[in-house]
């Protein structure tokens, strides 16, 4: 079982401690007897401990900031939701694939936000402006929440925040274990509580320092019976030797420890492998010795927005990939929901 996260060292903006959440953190990590420093600003960490960009960079994974959000506009976040709310950056896992690597290419720390009550506030504006529809609300875009949240608990906010809106909708997905704190939180059915999975191997060799597989139905179990509705993001969709086999083992799996109501209301959604050309280099820069398979040649190239594309999978890789998966979800678990393959 990997251990809940706790930082080697934590940056505390000064403006955070205008906040109770900010004061309660400060008081928290100086009763573990963890270094605080200060920093002006959560996007200008400098001089982390290290002699080289190896040393640097797992430093800085197991670095915490806290900070204010200052930008209270949200991103939207199709396909999954309206809008994403910030409630933290970064990520603990190392996971060698991860789009993080270069959206947060010089800043891999993890970042969290303490006024959460100007977020909500912000949440608030967004679903006036869109009422009477439900709007949805992504909170992992840029984090795996879950993996902080047993310090911070604004995940747990959140979803009480969401259970008690009118026409709010929360959701985000994790690949961490450590729900219990959760499980009691007032959601109201309006959180979708994703689990990311992935066969054996891929969370063996390219997802290192999260759950394991087993953990994560184990949670999702949990999860389940706390009343939440429960989905799987199956991604990255990655094709190695005996990936159909270790896809299959995945739902069997699932099928088998899932509680029968909680198939009934269950999402899926699919996700391919893809790298960019930045990405390769960070990559390969900060796992040299990886297993993932990044070869262009093997790849078709997709234009995506902002003008940087990506190398996703051959046409008929992708549709191979996408009937098998689709046949699983069938075959295994029949009343889940399908909602899109990219």
């Amino acid at each position: 079982m990997v251990k809940p996260f706790i930082p080697e060292l934590v940056y505390i903006e000064p403006r955070a401690l205008e906040y109770p959440l900010g004061r309660e953190l400060k008081e928290k990590f100086e009763n573990k007897g963890i270094e605080i420093r200060e920093t002006t600003s959560h996007n200008h960490v400098r001089n982390l401990p290290g002699d080289n960009h190896f040393q640097q960079y797992r430093v800085a994974k197991s670095t915490l900031v806290v900070g204010v959000r200052k930008t209270l506009k949200f991103d939207t976040s199709k396909p999954s939701a309206e809008y994403a709310i910030p409630l933290a950056t970064g990520c603990m896992g190392h996971c060698h694939y991860c789009y993080l690597q270069t959206t947060m290419g010089s800043k891999p720390y993890i970042r969290t936000y303490v006024n959460i009550e100007e977020v909500f506030e912000s949440a608030e504006k967004y679903m006036k402006e869109r009422a009477p529809e439900q709007t949805r609300f992504e909170a992992a875009c840029t984090s795996d929440i879950v993996g902080i949240d047993h310090l911070t608990h604004s995940l747990k906010r959140a979803i009480e925040f969401f259970g008690g809106s009118e026409y709010g909708k929360l959701r985000f997905v994790t690949k961490f274990a450590h729900v219990d704190h959760l499980l009691d939180a007032r959601h109201n059915g309006k959180t979708r509580f994703r689990f990311s999975m992935n066969a054996d191997y891929v969370i063996k060799y390219l997802e290192p320092g999260t759950s394991k597989l087993d953990d994560r139905i184990e949670a999702a179990v949990k999860v389940a019976n706390a009343g939440y509705p429960l989905g799987f993001i199956i991604a990255p969709i990655y094709l190695y030797d005996d990936w159909k086999e270790g896809y299959r083992e995945l739902f069997e799996k699932l099928e088998a420890k899932l509680p029968d109501f909680a198939k009934k209301d269950l999402t899926f959604e699919l996700i391919q492998h893809r790298f960019t050309q930045p990405a390769k280099k960070t990559i390969q820069k900060n796992y040299p010795m990886t297993k993932l398979e990044m070869d262009e040649t093997k790849r078709q190239y997709k234009w995506g927005k902002y003008g940087i594309g990506k190398y996703v999978y051959k046409k008929e890789q992708q549709e191979d990939m996408k009937d098998t998966l689709k046949g699983y979800i069938e075959r295994y678990l029949p009343e889940g929901k399908f909602e899109y393959f990219t």
